[in-house]
């Protein structure tokens, strides 16, 4: 089931940044919906798999090289590919089989040339696990880490939003990008606060031109 879905997410190359982030979400929901139909154990086994890979991709530059590059022969793809599963398979006593799932899915987006979207689709499954168990992630991205005291008040403040009355977990997740400047950018399910100095900026430098 998840190879049949998968194979018929097939659109035209170079389109941009949003274009690809919906490619990647088409294969999160093929591949969640298949762990999810085997069994929640198997879904959660998937979301460790993927977790780790996701991981692997971002700390092993080898890696992150392969899957981005396009020009490699099936045989280099099959060859990559093997080495990821090794690498998640571990070794020793504890070593663990890859599930049919995972596996499907790396086959099918290196068959589609789409091995670039993997850590895109990693984040849509989350994504896709975190409402099933209805966990809410509320991502605060500042241009300096957060303080234990700050991120506690703000923890409280968003306690009382209706949408994390609805979950039965929050989790907070502070992110630095130096770019915001100053303030808090809060994202959580789709909704976007900006409260940041550099969308302050912007919009008064907006108006500034508009005035002249």
């Amino acid at each position: 089931m998840l190879q049949s879905s998968l194979r018929s997410v097939v659109v035209s190359q170079g389109l941009g940044r949003r274009a690809a982030s919906a490619i990647a979400l088409k294969y999160s929901n093929a591949a969640y919906s298949a762990a999810l139909a085997k069994s929640p154990q198997v879904l959660n086994k998937v979301q460790t798999e993927l977790n780790t890979i996701s991981t692997s991709l971002k700390d092993t530059p080898e890696l992150d090289a392969f899957v981005h590059n396009p020009t490699l022969s099936a045989k280099d793809r099959n060859a990559g590919l093997a080495a990821l599963y090794f690498r998640l398979e571990g070794s020793g006593a504890k070593k663990e089989t890859v599930s049919d799932v995972t596996k499907n899915l790396f086959a099918v987006l290196s068959e589609n040339g789409r091995l670039g979207e993997a850590q895109g689709v990693i984040e849509g499954f989350n994504e896709l696990c975190a409402k099933y168990k209805g966990e809410l992630t509320v991502v605060i991205t500042s241009a300096a880490p957060l303080s234990r005291d700050v991120q506690v008040k703000l923890e409280s403040t968003l306690k009382q939003s209706q949408a994390a009355q609805q979950a039965k977990t929050l989790k907070i997740v502070n992110k630095v990008n130096p770019a915001v400047l100053g303030g808090i950018v809060v994202d959580f399910g789709d909704k976007t606060i900006d409260l940041s100095v550099s969308t302050t900026v912007n919009k008064l430098n907006n108006v500034l031109q508009q005035s002249v």
